[in-house]
């Protein structure tokens, strides 16, 4: 037999007992560290252009190969396919043979396998590595009429709010600037694949489920299920709430901080990303200094749309809460004590964050059909006061 079938059927039995014939197994911080149900794993994070993206597909969550093979499906954040691969048996693929259509993305997608026509398994991430538009800003006054800000009013030649007549001018007197700044062409570097994982915050009130976003903030999405993995929200405060903005609009709840004391980090700060993921309930978003690009590991969750959709375009949001309504609202309505501040009497805490496999994606159906969209309220009952004998 040739030496490439041996190695070739070696490969293809390694996949049906659920090992990775590119090296050992990956040890449990790896991005593409294995767990029942991770059918497709990537043999690597970081792939370069015009280099094969190699994924194992195994019989993990599976017992049998369908009369058919495996599908893959390509999916938007949307839902949408934007392309397939059919007739697959276990082994080792290279994902940019399988479906073309990945060597062109311009934001974040993933890979799901699909068995006699149902998703099985984690889903696989595939982001292009692109870098960033200039972020364009402008010092402003907040509506209390006397804090200075810096103002975001714009991406590259693009306006955040093109009816703003003022943001138009401003950006027609800045190209005739001889001091314009272009921006570098956007050239894809390459790829960035790894098995999707939701994050998981265990809470005073409970555990809180956050699916990530990368398909609107890669970067700041990757940060986050890095500081988690790694253990760098354990025993961490939620050191300010701000149950209701001064318009009496539910606003946020922040945490994040090893210090505690609001100022902390992670010893550096994230470039700022164009999300375009609203603010809405159960949203996480990153907090941040004044500077567009002082963020580093304080997050915030969204307590309504109505009292944060000012923040779209300035702070990046780049997930959201698919459960733990009751946890979130419990860890808002705790008694401040420094109003001006938002810091709680009693802090909650953050006892750690864990990663979770993320579930199967049905073809057809938005990602974001799973947040939270509904405010919890404690139950109450209509049933009569109970009698009793006199």
């Amino acid at each position: 037999m040739p030496l490439l079938s041996v190695i070739q059927s070696l490969a293809v039995l390694l996949a049906l007992n659920g090992a990775s014939p590119i090296g050992p197994d990956p040890s449990p911080a790896s991005p593409f560290a294995r767990i029942d149900g991770d059918m497709l794993v990537p043999s690597r994070l970081y792939h370069g252009l015009g280099k094969p993206i190699p994924m194992v597909l195994s019989l993990r969550g599976t017992t049998e190969i369908p009369e058919d093979g495996f599908q893959l499906v390509l999916l938007d954040g949307e839902g949408r396919v934007l392309d397939s691969a059919s007739g697959l048996e276990p082994g080792p693929l290279d994902l940019g043979r399988e479906m073309p259509v990945t060597l062109d993305l311009e934001r974040a997608a993933r890979v799901q396998v699909i068995a006699d026509g149902l998703p099985v398994g984690t889903p696989v991430v595939v982001e292009p590595l692109r870098g960033r538009r200039p972020v364009r800003t402008v010092r402003d006054t907040r509506p209390d009429g006397r804090t200075r800000y810096t103002r975001i009013f714009a991406f590259g030649d693009d306006l955040l709010d093109p009816t703003r007549e003022a943001d138009v001018k401003r950006l027609e007197a800045m190209r005739e600037s001889p001091d314009w700044e272009e921006g570098e062409e956007l050239v894809l570097s390459g790829f960035r694949t790894y098995v999707d994982r939701d994050v998981v915050m265990e809470s005073d009130f409970g555990e809180i489920r956050i699916d990530l976003a990368p398909e609107s903030a890669p970067n700041t999405a990757w940060n986050f299920r890095f500081l988690a993995e790694q253990g760098f929200y354990e025993d961490t405060l939620v050191h300010r709430v701000v149950h209701m903005d001064s318009s009496g609009r539910r606003f946020v709840i922040q945490g994040g901080d090893p210090s505690g004391t609001g100022d902390g980090g992670p010893g550096y700060d994230l470039p700022m990303e164009e999300s375009d993921l609203p603010h809405d309930l159960g949203v996480i978003s990153m907090a941040r200094a004044d500077h567009p690009d002082s963020a580093g590991s304080q997050w915030f969750i969204c307590l309504s749309r109505e009292g944060t959709a000012r923040l779209d375009g300035q702070y990046c949001a780049f997930g959201w809460a698919s459960r733990g309504a009751e946890p979130i609202a419990r860890l808002a309505d705790v008694e401040i004590g420094d109003a001006s501040s938002g810091r709680p009497v009693h802090p909650p805490r953050i006892a750690l964050m864990r990663l979770v496999p993320a579930e199967p994606l049905v073809p057809g159906i938005p990602r974001s059909s799973s947040r939270i969209d509904e405010w919890w309220v404690h139950p109450t009952s209509d049933a009569p006061p109970e009698r009793r004998p006199r």
